[in-house]
């Protein structure tokens, strides 16, 4: 007995049926965690998938979410989500789906689709050790912004200056055809009633077009540009002012109220005329005062809001003039004076007290097109001619100026302002 107990031949075999066990459960471990992470990330990448489709920009729930008035949960986005991410696995056996949750939720802008899931792996080796399957769960999160609100102020120059022609053919027919060689056309109303004769219906005999003529086009055509890039039909509001309807009382003229109704702004911008005066000269031409028209405009505006919701908008002033004032400010003006009349590039100090209280300013310039045969011209303007774009950049916010000679296209332009504004990444934190 003591001669068996003792021998230590065919120990390795015994060994080996011993260990067989533990080695291939420990291998089949591998083999399935392995299975199952691979496993894994093709369910993560179905779930991500289904999170994204669920709030891509032209899905049910996105839609559902712009037609709401407030934050919420977007029922119809997490339906979509499940039956995505089902739809992905119809007749897949390598796993089996135990749990599915989905949720799409609006809030301060922005929809969030959550989708969690747990699946369980069936094993194979495993087995050996007791361990028929394998659990795994991820989670799935999108975020969409969705639309930025913001209501935008169109501040237009209608002061006399702006009734030059709109190109160098229509100044030189302006001139050619004028007793007094006037690129101006005067627009001369007195006690109410037109006057035939003035300039301003000599342009309109001659077919020559105007400069505010060209901005009132421009502000009607970007309507339809903000109407066809709104997600929702309160997305942008467009307010529409100048700087007044006559000479008599220059105060801000609110051609159209800030309004949704885009139709309703695009008619009444299209109907813009140039200021009127009642004879040529009256009142020095101190027409085109910026700093009161700034000072009002804020009025109209309000508080500037965050842009996530319809209830604080973003609050844009979209600014387009050819940069000249010319108004009474014996004080503070920056260039010389005629007793008390100032003509001067614009004070941009203005531009700056808005900018600080939130609102961004977007500058349109129409070039000021030198007057060479006109010596008002000659002495008052031309010595700061090279200072007025500087200004009208420096009034503007980051990125929003924009420069156009009147034989370019101000339309086109304005778009070209409007949808650098709309895609400009609203900054939330």
């Amino acid at each position: 007995m003591w001669r068996f107990l003792t021998d230590r031949s065919g120990n390795f075999g015994i060994l080996l049926a011993i260990l067989l066990v533990p080695v291939i459960g420990a291998a089949g471990l591998a083999l399935d965690y392995s299975n199952a992470i691979s496993i894994k990330a093709k369910i993560q990448g179905a779930a991500d998938a289904a999170a994204l489709a669920a709030v891509a920009e032209s899905s049910a729930g996105v839609k559902q979410a712009f037609a709401m008035s407030g934050d919420g949960e977007v029922s119809v986005g997490a339906n979509d989500a499940v039956t995505f991410f089902k739809a992905q696995f119809e007749s897949d056996t390598d796993f089996k789906l135990d749990q599915i949750f989905a949720k799409v939720v609006k809030k301060d802008g922005r929809l969030y689709s959550v989708l969690d899931y747990q699946a369980t792996v069936a094993t194979t080796l495993s087995r050996i050790l007791g361990k028929d399957l394998i659990r795994v769960a991820g989670q799935a999160i999108v975020e969409y912004q969705t639309e930025v609100y913001r209501d935008f102020f169109l501040l237009l120059d209608n002061t006399p200056s702006m009734g030059v022609g709109a190109t160098p053919v229509d100044v030189a027919k302006m001139v050619a055809n004028t007793p007094d060689d006037c690129a101006f056309a005067c627009h001369i109303v007195k006690n109410g009633v037109e006057d035939m004769g003035s300039y301003y219906n000599l342009a309109k005999a001659l077919g020559v077009t105007t400069r505010i003529n060209v901005v009132a086009q421009a502000a009607a055509a970007l309507m339809d540009t903000a109407k066809d890039s709104r997600k929702s039909s309160n997305q942008y509001r467009m307010g529409v002012y100048t700087f007044g309807e006559k000479a008599e009382d220059t105060k801000l003229l609110e051609v159209v109220a800030p309004t949704a109704d885009l139709s309703k702004a695009k008619s009444k911008a299209a109907k813009i005329e140039l200021m009127s005066i009642p004879k040529q000269g009256y009142d020095n031409d101190q027409q085109t005062d910026f700093d009161r028209a700034f000072t009002q405009i804020a009025d109209k505006m309000g508080a500037a809001g965050t842009g996530l919701t319809a209830s604080s908008p973003e609050k844009v002033l979209f600014f387009v003039s050819d940069g000249v004032g010319d108004s009474y400010k014996p004080a503070s003006c920056t260039k010389k004076l005629t007793g008390g009349r100032c003509q001067e590039p614009i004070d941009t100090q203005y531009c700056d007290l808005l900018k600080s209280k939130g609102y961004r300013i977007a500058v349109l310039y129409t070039t000021y097109l030198p007057l060479p045969t006109n010596n008002w011209y000659n002495k008052w303007i031309a010595p700061f001619q090279n200072e007025i774009p500087e200004r009208m950049k420096a009034c503007a916010s980051p990125g929003l100026f924009f420069e156009v000679s009147p034989s370019e296209g101000i339309s086109e332009a304005m778009t070209t302002l409007f949808k650098k504004i709309v895609n400009t990444p609203l900054l939330t934190g």
